[in-house]
């Protein structure tokens, strides 16, 4: 089906504004208790993350703002996908020669964070990434589907391109090239595991008393934890 409706291009005024701040809504759904305060930040993240999983208005639990400081100094933010999370911390896979893969490289501190509205609740992380070993970065890459894979090796993240046919076809060159054969992963593709060093849960409250408890990483390795004002 093509539809034929015709779109009128109507020129708007750089001066045209529109007021939003009513918008706004009650949140009502949950609470921390100082009594998590005992639970580690991890498990605490594992409890949250399976309630998200489950919820059947959240679509992609996994789905994460990462924010990095570019070449050009300024930050920048965009989503990426959760793909393990454990004790150790966060792992999400890229290209590293791509913008995020290089500011990475170059400037390890970033920040992610997770907000589930159907559950008015947000992870706010601080940590350090540092590249997975290549074994894991294989391990994940060949349990792609292969168009994934293909996607990997066709794509140079980041880089300007004149159309979309130029990847079009270089994804169909691929396609021919390995309709017998497996790819082998990219050695500029691979994942990167954020350590944490702050985690902050916050829960929406109602008349924006919301609840936030904040673990930071001592020297030593331990969790400390304290409630935050909203």
């Amino acid at each position: 089906f093509i539809s034929k409706k015709k779109y009128e291009i109507v020129p708007c005024s750089m001066n045209t504004s529109k007021d939003i701040g009513h918008l706004r809504k009650s949140y009502e759904k949950g609470d921390l208790s100082d009594a998590l305060k005992k639970t580690s930040p991890i498990a605490l993240f594992q409890d949250w993350f399976a309630e998200a999983e489950h919820h059947p208005a959240i679509e992609e639990a996994n789905a994460m703002s990462i924010v990095t400081l570019g070449e050009d100094a300024f930050p920048k933010a965009r989503i990426v996908l959760l793909k393990q999370f454990s004790s150790e911390g966060f792992i999400f896979y890229t290209n590293y020669t791509s913008q995020k893969g290089r500011a990475i490289l170059a400037y390890p501190k970033v920040g992610l964070s997770f907000f589930w509205p159907a559950l008015e609740r947000q992870v706010i992380i601080k940590g350090v990434a540092e590249k997975v070993s290549p074994e894991q970065s294989d391990a994940y890459f060949y349990s792609r589907p292969l168009g994934s894979q293909l996607g990997a090796i066709a794509s140079d993240q980041s880089a300007s391109i004149s159309s979309r046919k130029v990847l079009e076809d270089q994804l169909k060159a691929l396609e021919v090239e390995y309709k017998d054969k497996s790819p082998k992963r990219p050695e500029h593709w691979g994942g990167f595991l954020v350590r944490p060093n702050v985690i902050e849960f916050w829960q929406g409250r109602p008349n924006r008393l919301h609840d936030r408890l904040e673990y930071s990483q001592t020297l030593s390795k331990e969790w400390e934890v304290k409630r935050l004002s909203p």
